[in-house]
């Protein structure tokens, strides 16, 4: 069976893509990248320093200002610091707003693959079995911020800084992936 999503007409070159950790923010935000043309900008990979060091604030904002000050790109991420920066201007936000069930799946089921693989990611850094179980481990990290976040999203969008915002909402990863493959398939600029 095929979803078909109707593609509304405002022209969107600034996206965000949001949701909680182990969403598949950056998978679905790469995607949409190929599908659109517009580049991809993780926040992850502006955040992170080797040895899971968090990268100064005022360094991390002052990269991300420097990404998003560019016309055209979708960013991926949840980091407040740089929030209000991107939000303000951006078009479109995409958020992906999955049950607790697939979201815990996929981070864990992620995390496993990348410990056993060894897969680097930003700043050169690996996940170890060692992060998993820890405190700030993917597991007690999704556990701990699935519920805020997916209080916090709704409350956000209702601020009137953010009324401009277009926000798409996917519940499924079908939506989503229909959503991209309707891009793909029509290969026009993204519309919000």
């Amino acid at each position: 069976m095929t979803t078909s999503i109707a593609i509304p007409t405002l022209t969107s070159q600034r996206i965000v893509v949001v949701g909680t950790s182990g969403a598949g923010k950056t998978t679905f935000a790469r995607r949409l990248s190929q599908a659109t043309g517009l580049p991809h900008i993780e926040l992850d990979g502006l955040h992170w320093l080797p040895n899971w060091t968090p990268r100064p604030k005022e360094e991390f904002i002052a990269r991300v200002r420097e990404a998003a000050s560019e016309e055209r790109w979708i960013v991926d991420g949840n980091y407040s610091a740089v929030r209000d920066l991107l939000w303000s201007r951006a078009e479109l936000l995409v958020w992906l707003n999955y049950g607790f069930p697939r979201v815990f799946w996929q981070a864990v089921s992620r995390s496993v693959r990348r410990v056993v693989t060894g897969e680097e990611l930003f700043g050169g850094n690996r996940e170890t079995w060692r992060e998993f179980v820890s405190r700030d481990g993917i597991p007690r990290w999704v556990l701990r911020t699935f519920w805020r976040r997916r209080r916090e999203m709704p409350l956000l969008l209702g601020e009137e800084r953010y009324r401009h915002l277009h926000c798409w909402e996917f519940r499924t990863p079908r939506q989503a992936e229909a959503f991209v493959a309707e891009l793909s398939r029509n290969r026009r600029p993204l519309r919000g």
